[in-house]
């Protein structure tokens, strides 16, 4: 694929939904798109506008706190497999609300406690921390919403 038509199909893309460089350079490696061409189409990207890694993990982290209910660890872990910049990572994550965090989190494990009913305390507060933890929340705010919880 010519450098033309790889920039408009990425374009294109970037113009439906917010993309990353990492995942660009996935697409364009699928359409066979040489290593020169592939990277001049990034670039152009990048100058227009179409790609901002900031943007980008900002609505990411966002979107999976939101949605998802991620904690910090896992979203800071997608967002380097994306390769997005440690900086940009550090900013995005402290800008997440961290009394919504808190609730989050809370609910979480309160809505996860009913299920666990009938259970001995040690065992249900294991299961708790790691539900809590698979989900990527840090552990000592797990403990500080446990004590309040249980």
């Amino acid at each position: 694929m010519d450098f033309k038509t790889a920039f408009t199909k990425a374009s294109a893309l970037c113009a439906q939904q917010e993309r990353c460089c990492s995942e660009i350079e996935q697409k364009l490696a699928l359409w066979d798109v040489e290593k020169t061409d592939s990277q001049k189409v990034i670039a152009k990207l990048l100058e227009e506008k179409y790609i901002d890694e900031s943007r980008y993990a900002s609505f990411f982290a966002r979107d999976k706190f939101r949605f998802n209910k991620w904690g910090k660890q896992k979203i800071v872990w997608h967002l380097r497999n994306k390769k997005i910049p440690t900086d940009i990572i550090t900013e995005v994550i402290s800008n997440l609300d961290d009394s919504d965090y808190s609730e989050t989190l809370f609910s979480l494990l309160k809505e996860k406690e009913k299920n666990l009913s009938g259970r001995e305390f040690l065992k249900k507060k294991a299961a708790l921390v790691r539900f809590a933890a698979s989900r990527g929340f840090e552990y000592d705010q797990i403990m500080k919403i446990l004590d309040r919880l249980l």
